[in-house]
């Protein structure tokens, strides 16, 4: 039984019977009216476990790293990819060439090949690669419409692998959408705000979970403050010379001090809309925390790091704040913020498929 080699590092099983044995064991390949045809994944795969020899034109065999030499000529991106085939085949799963715009579709295990659903669509991406939000958001788009799941099979520098499932949450919480009577004053000093008044220190620090109570007074961040002076439930005034402050100074101070400032004052609006408590990230190398109810009765459910809609990031620091957030029992979302449109939610997970 032996396969022979086309230009573009493919391989045809010529004959009718062996390449049917190939196929039955498995599903390699796609039968043609020329034999079995074999893509450059099933190839190199089948060459390495030995269970397809393969001959050049002329019927001299081909010894498995020229082959793979081949392959890796004829498609730059191959050798990542090819460690996420052979991975998943180990595994036992059927993986099969995948409409665009992923590489793979993945049969559940013990599944027949047009029978059973493909239950992945599998993207293999190189740890040197850019984060693209722009694209990620694309794929899971077109998961979502075909209901797959998409996972990202991540190769890092020593070609171990990391696979993450991506989801198209709606972070929720339970959190009752009450506000302030009568709007009160806080005080601008530096990059934070404090508020006096002791009732709506009690309302906003214990009741709607805003800032952090410090004895009889309640500190605000700037985006915190920002949505309260946006919403009408806060006065601003400079702490030295008691001068009213504008929304425009306040948000323009805090600019200066993030450059991701209206980013995360998008995330941080559609979240509290959303009835959760969000408060700082910072201990979790994240944005946010978000808790469905008060963090006095219940605990943060998810990590949340705001981004801009076409943000190039890298993935070392992406798979650092998902390791983090499976570690203190967290989801991970990305919050996209395009400049215009509403903010959208990716879930990241690192899982075993």
């Amino acid at each position: 039984m032996t396969g022979t080699i086309r230009p573009d590092a493919t391989v045809v099983v010529p004959d009718p019977a062996e390449g049917a044995t190939v196929y039955g064991r498995g599903f390699f390949g796609t039968p043609t009216p020329e034999g079995l045809h074999l893509d450059r994944f099933e190839s190199v795969y089948l060459l390495e476990m030995g269970r397809l020899p393969v001959a050049d034109g002329r019927g001299r065999p081909l010894e498995w790293p020229d082959l793979y030499r081949r392959a890796n000529r004829v498609d730059p991106a191959f050798a990542v990819r090819y460690l996420v085939y052979r991975d998943l085949r180990q595994r036992g799963y059927v993986v099969r060439p995948s409409p665009p715009p992923t590489v793979f579709a993945v049969l559940p295990r013990g599944g027949v090949l047009h029978k059973t659903p493909a239950r992945f669509w599998v993207e293999p991406i190189s740890e040197r690669l850019a984060f693209d939000v722009a694209r990620l958001s694309a794929l899971a788009d077109r998961a979502l419409s075909a209901k797959k799941t998409l996972l990202l099979g991540v190769v890092d520098e020593e070609s171990d692998l990391t696979y993450y499932r991506v989801r198209r949450p709606r972070p929720t919480g339970a959190l009752p959408p009450t506000r302030l009577a009568i709007p009160t004053t806080g005080w601008l000093v530096g990059d934070r705000v404090t508020v006096f008044e002791p009732e709506a220190v009690e309302s906003l620090g214990k009741n709607l979970a805003y800032g952090s109570r410090v004895g009889g007074r309640l500190e605000l961040s700037l985006l915190e403050a920002s949505h309260l002076v946006a919403d009408g439930q806060l006065r601003l005034k400079d702490g030295r010379s008691g001068r009213a402050v504008p929304h425009a100074r306040l948000v323009a101070r805090a600019r200066r001090l993030d450059r991701s400032f209206d980013e995360r004052l998008r995330a941080y609006g559609t979240l509290r809309a959303e009835n959760l408590v969000v408060k700082t990230g910072f201990k979790y190398g994240s944005h946010f925390r978000a808790y469905p109810r008060n963090p006095e009765m219940a605990h943060a459910r998810y990590l949340i790091r705001a981004v801009a809609a076409d943000h190039l990031g890298t993935w070392p620091e992406m798979a650092g704040g998902i390791r983090v957030a499976q570690g203190v029992r967290k989801e991970f979302l990305l919050a996209e913020v395009p400049k215009e449109g509403p903010v959208r939610y990716l879930s990241l997970e690192r899982i075993r498929p």
